[in-house]
């Protein structure tokens, strides 16, 4: 039996850029037939929006584009214990990124990455969308979409780790 592939990813306060990417590596997860073999989690560095939904431009975005995930995310801090259970902990940005690192045991620390960096498309961040127009949203997807399946192919060995490129 194979070891589950557990990945959690990372932003400020749970509600917008991590749902998103949670929701879209869950379908990815699910389109390729994978469950069993990765789990996917989100959560958020700032714990002040513990137990809410996702933005409601992230859910009615994502609900658009068919990624139903989305309805079950509710968010949630990072927790000490997340860094032993999982794999690999994807921030949004740095600054997520300086956050995670400074609460992270040390030998936990080689798990954590920027989320496109881990998926090979770069050392870009994803933006922050949650004080702009619903077009933020909009390129949060398309960048969540387009590392995705490299995300996912990355955690159980069907890709090497990528070397960044640009996006």
């Amino acid at each position: 039996m194979q070891q589950v592939q557990r990945v959690l990813v990372v932003c400020m306060g749970n509600i917008c850029r991590s749902p998103m990417a949670s929701a879209v590596l869950q379908a990815e997860v699910e389109r390729r037939g994978l469950q069993g073999r990765v789990a996917v989690d989100s959560a958020g560095v700032y714990g002040g929006h513990t137990g809410e939904r996702a933005d409601s431009r992230a859910v009615k975005l994502a609900r658009a584009r068919g990624y139903v995930a989305i309805d079950a995310e509710r968010a949630r801090a990072v927790r000490p214990e997340d860094f032993e259970r999982f794999d690999a902990i994807l921030a949004m940005d740095e600054g997520n990124l300086a956050q995670l690192r400074r609460r992270c045991p040390p030998p936990q620390a080689h798990k954590l990455h920027l989320f496109l960096d881990y998926a090979g498309l770069g050392f870009d961040e994803v933006p922050d969308p949650y004080y702009g127009p619903l077009q933020g949203f909009e390129n949060v997807m398309a960048m969540c979409e387009r590392a995705a399946p490299r995300v996912i192919e990355r955690l159980v060995g069907l890709a090497p780790e990528a070397a960044p490129q640009t996006l």
